[in-house]
C-alpha cells in the first residue's frame, strides 16, 4: 500500500493511493481483549460469565454459560447469530415459534422478535448482534465508537433470506472437510459473515504467514482455543505524528482482536495443542461470496461486487 502526498508527482500514478480515505480520517488503533485474563462484564446468578466488545457494525458477547442458564431477547429488532465454538457445546434456542437443540460446533441464525438461548451443558456461546444503542452501550470498548470510524464501510443489510425469517441451524461444522478450493467454513446472514477457520495442531508454520490489509472493513478475529500472536502494522502516512510501532501481541483464548482498516495483520498460532480462530465481518464480504465459499449461500442472497449494496 502506497500513500503519497497530493503534491508528490507519484500520487498521479494509477492506483498510487489505493483508496482515498475520508478527509481527516486517521487510522484507528487495533483493540485486543484477552478474556482469559480479563474480568467478565456480566455475571449471572448461576455464575455464567459474559464479556462484551464491539466493532463498528457488530456487538460480540462471549459467554461461558452454566448448565440451565437462559439468555433472552425480547422484541429484538433484527436477526442475530449464535455460534457454538466447541465440540462439547450444547444449547437450546427458541424463537419464532420454533425450537432447536444444537450440539457441537454450530451456527444458528435467530429471527427478529423474542428468543431464548438456554445452555444444555456448561457451554461457551458466542452471540453476534447489530449495534443497537442498548447493546452497544454494554460493550467494554463503547467509548471507542462514540463517533463512527470514517474508514469503515457502513452496515447496510443484504437481501432478506429465502422464505423469510425463521430459526436456522447449521450443524456438523466439525465434519466439513478441508477443500483446497475454499477458504475456511463460511456462513452469513444479512449483516454478518462468520468464517469458522480450520484449526492448527500446534504452532503455525512461520514461513507461511499471510500478512494483508483491508481497504474499508474491520475484522474481528476470535480465538476460541489455544494461543496466538497477532502481528499488527499500522501503515505510515505522510504525518509522522500518526505513526505507530508494530505490535506482536500474544493472547490466550477466548480472546478478541478488532482490526481496523487498513492495518496490516496476520495471526500466528503458537500454542502446543489445538489453536482455533473464527473471523467475523460486518457487513458480509462480497469477494468471499463471489468465490462461492459461503456454505449457506442458497438461503441468503448475495450482493455481488458489481452491484450496489441495498438499503436495509
Amino acid at each position: 500500500m502506497a500513500v503519497y502526498d497530493e503534491r508528490d508527482p507519484r500520487s498521479t500514478l494509477p492506483n498510487a493511493n489505493r483508496a482515498a480515505a475520508p478527509s481527516g480520517a486517521g487510522i484507528a488503533e487495533p483493540e485486543i481483549f484477552d478474556f482469559s485474563v480479563l474480568a467478565p462484564d456480566e455475571v449471572t446468578v448461576l455464575g455464567s460469565r459474559t464479556w462484551i466488545v464491539r466493532a463498528q457494525n457488530v456487538v460480540l458477547a462471549y459467554t461461558r454459560a452454566r448448565t440451565g442458564d437462559t439468555f433472552s431477547r425480547v422484541g429484538h429488532a433484527d436477526e442475530y447469530a449464535v455460534v457454538l465454538p466447541h465440540d462439547s457445546s450444547s444449547l437450546r434456542v427458541a424463537a419464532g415459534g420454533a425450537a432447536e437443540i444444537a450440539d457441537g460446533k454450530a451456527v444458528l441464525i435467530v429471527p427478529p422478535g423474542t428468543s431464548t438461548v438456554t445452555a444444555q451443558a456448561d457451554t461457551d456461546i458466542v452471540r453476534l448482534f447489530t449495534p443497537s444503542p442498548e447493546l452497544a452501550a454494554r460493550a467494554r470498548n463503547a467509548a471507542s465508537y462514540a463517533q463512527p470510524h470514517p474508514r469503515v464501510r457502513p452496515l447496510e443489510e443484504w437481501p432478506e433470506p429465502v422464505g423469510g425469517y425463521r430459526l436456522r441451524t447449521y450443524r456438523g461444522i466439525a465434519d466439513i472437510q478441508r477443500d483446497p478450493s475454499r477458504f475456511g467454513r463460511i456462513f452469513r446472514n444479512r449483516a454478518f459473515m462468520i468464517n469458522f477457520l480450520y484449526h492448527y495442531d500446534g504452532p503455525r508454520d512461520t514461513t507461511a504467514l499471510s500478512p494483508h490489509d483491508h481497504e474499508d472493513f474491520e475484522q474481528i478475529s476470535l480465538a476460541v482455543d489455544g494461543e496466538f500472536i497477532h502481528h499488527l502494522r499500522t501503515p505510515m502516512g505522510k504525518n509522522k505524528a500518526d505513526w505507530r510501532d508494530d505490535q506482536h501481541v500474544r493472547v490466550g483464548s477466548p480472546s478478541v482482536v478488532v482490526i481496523p482498516p487498513p492495518v496490516l495483520h496476520t495471526s500466528e498460532a503458537c500454542g502446543p495443542g489445538r489453536n482455533q480462530l473464527l473471523d467475523i465481518f460486518a457487513p458480509p464480504r462480497t469477494d468471499f461470496s463471489d468465490k462461492g465459499w459461503v456454505i449457506n449461500a442458497e438461503e441468503y442472497p448475495a450482493v455481488r461486487a458489481t452491484e450496489p449494496i441495498p438499503a436495509g
